[in-house]
């Protein structure tokens, strides 16, 4: 008979909630904000604008690059007046780290992107190499055309490729940022507003 258990049988053991790290905490509590949910919604509401103009009669195809751009790409896709599809993938340099190395593929979109014009979505124009290499995939993929949509973009001279997106919300000057989908070591993504992690934050230690 199953599902029976007797005073000498020890219950299993429930796994322990993690709790938020006391240094996340302080990180987002020394940051500075550059932008207010306010004005980044504005922002939103320019950059939905403007891809309506460009791209309404295009039958777009959406890719939002997870798991940054996955915030900004839910609340264009409420903004947008037109009908599109949305699919995703997933390429990254951190794995939540706050130093970029090479580019990682994790997933690529599921549909097919042959004859399509193609609009990527991310959250971060910084020094080029994640979407110019997002934008090399579409076309080896045989899109029709690629459109390329970033919530911020980095004002610097690290740049490490010449790509500019098509459709920018805002920029930013040369800070680490967390915020709106953009992360400090996993966390913050979900921050009400876009901010700048102080300077000593970026040289601890991981935890």
């Amino acid at each position: 008979m199953s599902g029976g258990s007797s005073g000498s049988q020890q219950q299993p053991m429930q796994g322990a909630v993690p709790t938020l790290p006391a240094a996340i905490r302080a990180v987002q509590q020394r940051a500075r904000c550059l932008y207010s949910a306010a004005q980044v919604e504005r922002a939103i509401d320019e950059m939905a604008l403007a891809i309506d103009a460009r791209l309404e009669h295009a039958n777009p195809l959406l890719l939002c690059v997870l798991s940054g751009a996955a915030i900004v790409t839910e609340k264009l896709l409420a903004r947008l007046r037109f009908p599109l599809q949305q699919d995703s993938l997933r390429a990254t340099r951190y794995r939540d780290a706050t130093q970029g190395g090479e580019l990682e593929w994790v997933q690529y979109p599921a549909q097919s992107l042959v004859g399509r014009t193609v609009l990527v979505i991310d959250d971060i124009l910084d020094e080029g190499t994640t979407l110019s290499g997002i934008v090399e995939y579409c076309k080896q993929q045989q899109c029709q055309r690629v459109y390329t949509a970033v919530l911020v973009n980095k004002i610097h001279n690290r740049k490490q490729s010449a790509i500019k997106a098509d459709f920018i919300g805002l920029d930013a000057e040369d800070y680490y940022l967390f915020g709106y989908g953009m992360d400090y070591k996993g966390f913050l993504r979900d921050a009400p507003g876009i901010f700048a992690v102080a300077p000593e934050d970026l040289q601890a230690a991981e935890f």
